[in-house]
């Protein structure tokens, strides 16, 4: 499909899950669908889908609906549906390494520990596809994946959500302008 950008936001389905640390991509997600009024309800290729047009670009949204160290298979099988490229590719997800409220846009990298990136990796064979990283902070001392699996507390919820409003917006940028202009607008700490 010519010119179709697929923007995927990774998180854990079901409603146990969706204010937690985890569930940031499916955030942005919700807030892009809001924003381009792209509804994510259709079900196809084991993810939740919304199709619509950005700037005369058609994009798809996606959050893939399995468990987050599976969301590969999901990605996969949609890039190859479409025939896409890399290129045409942007993953939203958590991250520990970043603070609450700040965000970081890659064009490509390791999974640097995120099991969702791995799987994505895993079934791409390639690590060549843009990121953009939502920091929800480290909590030293406690098993990771009962911090990221919890609920921000309530004074994180502030910078977070200003963190899911921001990468909605470098997303925006990038369907728009590209990845090296929305790095060089979003990677620097929010003013």
């Amino acid at each position: 499909m010519a010119d179709l950008r697929l923007v995927v936001g990774l998180g854990n389905p079901g409603p146990e899950y969706a204010e937690t640390r985890h569930n940031l991509g499916f955030k942005v997600i919700e807030a892009l669908d809001e924003a381009l009024g792209i509804a994510v309800e259709q079900q196809k290729f084991g993810a939740r889908i919304g199709e619509g047009w950005y700037r005369e670009r058609k994009v798809m949204l996606m959050k893939p609906w399995q468990f987050m160290n599976r969301s590969g298979q999901a990605v996969a099988t949609a890039v190859g549906f479409y025939k896409l490229g890399f290129e045409d590719l942007m993953v939203i997800t958590d991250d520990k390494a970043l603070a609450p409220g700040r965000i970081r846009i890659r064009a490509k990298g390791s999974a640097g520990g995120h099991n969702g990136l791995s799987d994505i990796i895993a079934r791409l064979g390639s690590d060549e596809f843009a990121r953009c990283r939502v920091g929800i902070g480290d909590c030293p001392g406690a098993l990771s994946v009962d911090y990221v699996l919890g609920r921000p507390r309530e004074e994180e919820r502030p910078l977070i959500n200003e963190a899911i409003v921001r990468a909605r917006d470098a997303v925006l940028c990038w369907l728009e302008s590209g990845i090296d202009r929305a790095m060089s607008e979003f990677n620097s700490p929010p003013v």
